[in-house]
């Protein structure tokens, strides 16, 4: 990994300026930005196990550890599991995910710049089985190198938005109506889906999604960890919660029954 470190740093210092900037939410630290930083207090959960890691190509045995992105999000290169291009892998949740107002997960990978960035399809499930994925968009018109650069501004709807320490979020509201299997209130899968940038896979519009590409060792999408925003509640606590209501309910009633 501290080779891709070191290309990006040298690289950065010949490539020219980004692109011109798109109309959606830069990079984490500049105004209007929807970066998740990973100790933001707003993250009350993590991913609790996985399933279903498919490993693509170019990933080396080093970086195959599922369970690297279970727990708290590092911020770091090595703490990562490497997709591989066109890998994949489903991380659960245990209590599920609920659509709440405003963001309600974000998916954190360790892109090492705020331009070096590696993108993926963002699928949910509330049962396992059935996955809807997040509408995404990409406004990068040109093929990018092996260690090339995006604009944030130019990425919708896909993982991998910002760089190592900070999550893309999604909004479980998006989806919410599109198949009766799915259940925005209920989503205990998320899955990650490695896009391989070499023009043959496309956003929700048909349009080509372009980056980092050919990439190799940790090849494709490298995921730190999925922070949860919204949460269901675990049945204990509405078992603590109803006495302290059933206690207000009877302290208001004695209130006014003695006035």
């Amino acid at each position: 990994m501290w080779e891709k470190t070191l290309l990006v740093a040298i690289l950065a210092v010949f490539t020219n300026s980004l692109a011109d900037a798109g109309p959606y939410a830069p990079a984490a630290g500049q105004p209007g930005s929807t970066a998740v930083a990973m100790d933001d207090p707003a993250l009350v959960a993590w991913a609790t196990d996985w399933r279903n890691y498919l490993v693509g190509e170019g990933c080396d045995t080093r970086w195959q550890s599922p369970e690297l992105a279970l727990g708290q999000a590092t911020g770091t290169s090595e703490d990562i599991v490497g997709l591989g291009r066109g890998g994949q892998i489903t991380m659960t949740f245990t209590p599920a995910i609920t659509d709440r107002p405003g963001w309600d997960f974000a998916v954190f990978e360790n892109g090492l710049s705020d331009g070096f960035l590696e993108l993926g399809y963002v699928e949910v499930s509330s049962n396992g089985a059935d996955f809807f994925r997040f509408t995404n968009d990409s406004l990068t018109a040109d093929p990018v190198g092996a260690f090339g650069t995006l604009d944030a501004t130019n990425i919708d709807g896909l993982a991998g938005k910002y760089r190592q320490g900070f999550g893309t979020p999604f909004d479980l509201e998006r989806l919410d109506g599109v198949s009766p299997l799915l259940d925005v209130e209920n989503i205990g899968y998320v899955k990650i889906v490695d896009v391989v940038g070499d023009g043959t896979m496309q956003d929700s519009s048909g349009d080509v999604i372009h980056d980092p590409y050919p990439t190799a060792g940790s090849a494709g999408f490298d995921l730190d960890a999925i922070g949860v925003i919204h949460q269901v509640p675990e049945p204990g606590a509405l078992v603590l919660l109803l006495p302290a209501a059933v206690c207000f309910g009877f302290l208001r009633f004695f209130f006014y029954s003695r006035r």
